[in-house]
């Protein structure tokens, strides 16, 4: 798939912010549990899901709730890299609530997996539990998940009625194949009558010529439509 432009960057842990939400016991817990794992790390499976009631639940930043960012800090202060962090990575997934596998999707980017972390993605890519699907879509997917992957994800965000400015990167891993898969679904909503999601618009935009290919079955005067709603 085509880039234009570099990939937005990835959201660091907002340490400061996340020291200043936490009252003193919860940074003690957070600091001494971080040490443990460093020293210990089979007691992250532990300690990563005591983080929401140890540290608390409220929206930290655009990208960060405090439970996700104490549980990143877990998550990086562990002494593995490669196949035993993925191993270790998927095990937390596959058996934390949405909250720990929010978090963990969330601090994808910010270890050294490589692509061996995509089986997580793609997990939660085909649940239907949109706030993964959400988190699912960050900077890791953006950077490692192949193009027809990342086009049907693009796709099933529309669907679920996602807005497309929380899924990283879109717009500079949009081709033109995207933008025919988007034409398409516009012109089925159009065909029911429905509303065209603002959101897609840029991106087919960019691509005019997938407007001028409707499929057969869709008559003449539908793409003159989608041409003037898009």
């Amino acid at each position: 798939m085509s880039v234009a432009d570099p990939f937005p960057p990835t959201p660091a842990v907002p340490h400061t912010a996340l020291r200043a939400a936490l009252d003193t016991a919860a940074r003690v817990w957070l600091d001494e549990a971080a040490a443990t794992i460093t020293a210990e790390p089979a007691a992250i499976r532990r300690l990563f899901p005591a983080a929401r009631r140890r540290c608390g639940r409220a929206r930290l930043t655009e990208h960060w709730t405090v439970d996700e960012a104490a549980r990143a800090v877990l998550l990086t202060a562990l002494p593995r890299t490669g196949p035993a962090l993925a191993d270790e990575v998927t095990l937390l997934h596959r058996h934390g609530d949405p909250a720990e596998q929010r978090a963990v999707l969330r601090t994808l980017p910010l270890l050294d997996l490589g692509e061996l972390a995509l089986p997580v993605v793609r997990d939660a890519l085909r649940g239907n539990d949109t706030t993964l699907i959400e988190a699912a879509l960050g900077p890791y997917a953006t950077a490692h998940l192949p193009d027809a992957e990342y086009r049907q994800a693009v796709l099933k965000c529309v669907f679920y009625e996602i807005p497309l400015d929380r899924v990283h990167g879109v717009h500079t891993r949009a081709d033109r194949e995207l933008a025919r898969m988007l034409a398409a679904f516009a012109q089925e909503r159009i065909a029911a009558g429905r509303d065209v999601p603002q959101d897609i618009r840029p991106v087919v935009r960019a691509f005019p010529d997938v407007i001028s290919e409707a499929p057969a079955a869709v008559e003449k005067q539908l793409k003159s439509d989608l041409k003037e709603q898009i």
